[in-house]
């Protein structure tokens, strides 16, 4: 009883219970001496253990190589395969990484001990230990092949846990991707709109998906439906939003609802359809209807001051007249203005983002200098002009991302009085 009581006790100093290391521990015991492998075979199975023999560290390599136990005991100096070697091998095969190695030797010298650890042992254990060394440096070592193992499990779960978000990422990046591509072929075509008509753009979002969108459209042979309109907000939810725009301001659609493509009366309509949300989310919207064969442009805004105006004979100039933003005010009026576009003129539309950029100390670029550069563009082509506005922005900010959606859709009207649509 004395002697059960001192084992346990033991046991219990090192951390351990008796029943719950018994029910999960393997050991393999390899000593090429039967009589004492005999001996410390039936120590540990009085423990509670279950234990496995290789009379040579050959044989035990492939033992441990089928049952994986969470200790492996071996002598040093064997037939066929010494315990170092085997100590080596163990610790070259992958699926023994977590079990522990006690090395077993009649000569604990510093010099033995030293090579025996440098050879992959990770604890010692001297042939003349006393029973209660033997079971500590034991339990010692099952509790380092249970933490080991929890480790490598815990290391297996989180590695395929990764492995899901990293799919899940990728599964949204490219459902992201298809919805920016989508986005992207809902803006008009550049190049002849009609004859004596050009039309360019440059558009950056600051996200994948951008909330920032403009158009251009036919009404009929002789007039076009042009728009900006800016979500407040970033990425998908205020993408979704502005393609919900979008879609409304559709020609068919406007011409539907209200029988025509008169700018008041399309952001009175906007206005009532797309309130304020519950999260303060809003758009800013410019509409403009430009007649062909006049010049005559009829436009007005819903908070949206992105319209500039580029003439050959005079100074540009911001069409701009004070108005809320949509959702603000259920019964507002929106008033129109009219100008005429002369041969040569350019028409700007454009978000804030590409001129309040700040540079490192805070600054904001502004519209003076956004104006400016679009001045100095006249004699350049008006794709050009617009991209000098996007390298210009970038170098004051000192970096090639905008932090809000940035765009600019120019119109320019060529010599020719006659415009009809290609």
């Amino acid at each position: 009883m004395m002697k059960s009581n001192v084992m346990k006790s033991a046991r219990q100093a090192a951390g351990l219970s008796v029943q719950s290391e018994a029910s999960v521990a393997t050991i393999l015991l390899v000593e090429d001496e039967p009589v004492t492998r005999a001996s410390m075979v039936a120590r540990l199975t009085r423990l509670g253990y279950r234990v496995l023999e290789a009379e040579n560290g050959r044989v035990g390599l492939d033992v441990a190589r089928r049952e994986h136990p969470d200790l492996l005991i071996v002598d040093w100096m064997m037939p066929e395969m010494d315990g170092p070697t085997l100590c080596e091998a163990v610790r070259r095969d992958p699926l023994l990484k977590s079990s522990q190695l006690l090395l077993m030797t009649g000569q604990d010298q510093p010099a033995q001990i030293a090579e025996g650890l440098s050879r992959g042992a990770d604890d010692f254990l001297s042939k003349s230990a006393s029973k209660q060394e033997i079971i500590a440096r034991v339990l010692a070592g099952l509790r380092t092949s249970r933490l080991v193992r929890e480790l490598e499990t815990t290391g297996n779960h989180l590695e395929s846990s990764l492995l899901l978000l990293k799919r899940s990422q990728e599964e949204t990046e490219a459902d992201l991707q298809a919805a920016a591509s989508f986005i992207r072929s809902q803006l008009p075509s550049q190049g002849s709109l009609a004859h004596g008509i050009v039309l360019s753009w440059e558009y950056q979002p600051s996200l994948l998906l951008g909330g920032d969108l403009f158009g251009v459209m036919a009404i009929d042979e002789d007039n076009l439906a042009l728009y900006i309109l800016d979500a407040s907000g970033h990425g998908v939810a205020a993408a979704l939003r502005s393609v919900s725009l979008m879609t409304f301001l559709r020609v068919d659609n406007i011409l539907q609802l209200i029988g025509s493509y008169d700018p008041g009366k399309v952001l009175f309509e906007a206005n009532r359809r797309f309130p304020l949300s519950a999260d303060g989310e809003y758009f800013t919207l410019w509409v403009g209807q430009l007649h062909l064969p006049t010049g005559s442009l009829l436009y007005a805004s819903a908070g949206h001051a992105g319209a500039l105006l580029s003439s050959a004979q005079s100074p540009s100039r911001w069409l701009t007249r004070s108005s809320f933003p949509l959702g603000f005010d259920p019964s507002a009026q929106f008033a129109c203005d009219r100008l005429f576009l002369k041969p040569a003129d350019r028409l700007f539309l454009l978000s804030d983002g590409i001129y309040e950029v700040p540079s490192s100390n805070g600054e904001v670029w502004g519209r003076v200098r956004f104006q400016e550069v679009i001045d100095a563009g006249r004699q350049t082509s008006l794709s050009a002009t617009i991209a000098s506005s996007f390298s210009a922005a970038r170098c004051w900010q000192q970096a090639q991302q905008f932090s809000d959606d940035a765009a600019i859709m120019g119109l320019e009207l060529t010599e020719s009085r006659e415009r009809t649509f290609i």
